[in-house]
């Protein structure tokens, strides 16, 4: 299968398809392959990290650190992996006097924010009929000044490519990016589209997840919506698991979340997925399930 250029590969009966209809392999915390280890913690990180970085900063780093990390291959890998939505968390460092965005999960990236949407344009532009959607929230530390001053920065790097929604009108006229922007700022500017609902399970097992994906899809689905499989420990388990890690806890559970994602259907039913995101979408094979499922 050729995940990097799959939606250019839809067939053609695709092509009028909304978005919102199709499966999307997502990329969960999409920027922690290139955490900063030495970075502060963020400001509003949790209490469970704050209390083992509190303990033994040398020690629990390390664990904070593999805890934290939800990806190991970098923004453009994931692309020509398959990935087309990716959750980016966005902060400006506390007390820092330079501009400069970086993306967070627990800690701060080595990367800056633009430094990467940059990478994301440069790719886009060696594959004109994939689309991407860039979830950008949290926005830690973020003035007025410094959201106008992002979104300025959004638009000169993408410039026409940001896109309303059908498939084929994206490729004739040449959109490529849906660029979702969860601050209420977002209403200011046409070409920012809303931030879209994240089903979040926030449990350490696959069962858990699914039990709780399950509910929410007996709810009803709104338009662009992301199904969380990603896992959460909670301190309890972090502390007694030591030798254990995100990434080890996501490869024991792949196989039933894998199970479960093969049944899932996409297209307009109230049941129907959408965007499907999930961690380690390098060593485990999320997208080609995932792209399988338009078949």
């Amino acid at each position: 299968m050729d995940c990097e250029n799959w939606m250019s590969a839809l067939p053609e009966e695709l092509w009028d398809v909304p978005l919102t209809h199709l499966a999307i392999p997502g990329s969960h915390d999409a920027m922690s392959y290139c955490l900063d280890i030495n970075s502060p913690l963020v400001q509003s990180e949790s209490d469970c990290f704050r209390v083992l970085d509190a303990l033994c900063c040398c020690f629990t780093r390390h664990v904070i650190f593999k805890w934290a990390t939800t990806q190991d291959k970098s923004i453009e890998d994931q692309l020509s992996l398959g990935i087309r939505y990716f959750d980016l968390r966005i902060a400006h460092k506390q007390n820092d006097p330079s501009p400069d965005l970086y993306f967070t999960h627990v800690l701060y990236t080595h990367l800056t924010v633009l430094e990467t949407l940059r990478s994301v344009a440069g790719w886009l532009k060696s594959h004109p009929n994939e689309v991407v959607i860039l979830e950008c929230s949290h926005f830690e530390g973020l003035s007025e000044e410094l959201h106008e001053a992002f979104i300025f920065s959004i638009k000169k790097i993408f410039q026409s490519k940001l896109c309303p929604k059908k498939l084929r009108n994206l490729w004739t006229s040449g959109y490529q990016v849906i660029l979702s922007y969860e601050d209420q700022i977002a209403a200011r500017h046409p070409e920012l589209w809303p931030g879209t609902p994240y089903w979040w399970a926030n449990k350490k097992t696959a069962t858990e997840v699914i039990s709780y994906l399950d509910w929410k899809k007996e709810l009803g689905r709104p338009g662009f919506f992301v199904s969380g499989l990603n896992l959460t420990a909670d301190r309890y388990y972090i502390t007694t698991h030591m030798r254990d890690s995100l990434r080890t806890l996501t490869l024991k559970n792949w196989e039933c979340l894998r199970s479960w994602l093969e049944e899932q259907v996409p297209g307009s039913q109230h049941q129907s997925l959408n965007i499907i995101a999930g961690d380690f979408v390098g060593p485990i094979p999320l997208c080609p399930v995932i792209i399988r499922l338009n078949k």
